[in-house]
């Protein structure tokens, strides 16, 4: 018994130590996932720091620091991301971008094969949604993209 009570007096005399390692290793984590939430697990360390150096015993230390690294995630991460996005270019690219995209059938559209010509200038293959097929010369509208298979269905204008 007398191991375990120099056990925990030591780790008790050396948890700072555990906790500045903590800190460094979350922040490093967070340099490589750049998501803020290992850098509120760095504060929510951080807080178990300084009750450390408050004389609070370690089992005392680790449920506060989880308590407040919670709350971090829960109420300053959101805001943090928020800001972080919110000069961002809305308009979309790639695959989103072509998605509600209007154009035209170049051949007949059926669940099995077909091909349209879009509004930006690009021919793809395409498919139907539903069983109707779509005649040659319709207005279509893109409303998936499966690889390189447009799914289109018929647009009344």
């Amino acid at each position: 018994m007398d191991n375990f009570a120099t056990f925990v007096q030591f780790i008790d005399q050396w948890a700072w130590i555990g906790w500045l390692i903590l800190i460094a290793l979350f922040l490093v984590i967070e340099m490589l996932t750049l998501d803020f939430t290992f850098l509120m697990l760095s504060f929510g360390s951080a807080v178990g720091l300084v009750t450390d150096f408050v004389g609070i015993p370690v089992w005392v230390q680790v449920l506060i620091a989880a308590a407040a690294a919670g709350l971090f995630i829960l109420f300053l991460r959101p805001p943090l991301i928020k800001r972080l996005h919110r000069g961002e270019d809305p308009t979309k690219s790639n695959v989103d971008a072509l998605l509600d995209l209007r154009g035209t059938a170049l051949q007949d559209i059926t669940q099995i094969s077909g091909q349209v010509k879009l509004s930006n200038g690009d021919t793809w293959t395409a498919r139907t949604a539903g069983p109707v097929p779509i005649p040659q010369g319709s207005p279509i509208a893109v409303i998936a993209i499966n690889g390189a298979t447009a799914t289109v269905r018929p647009v009344n204008d």
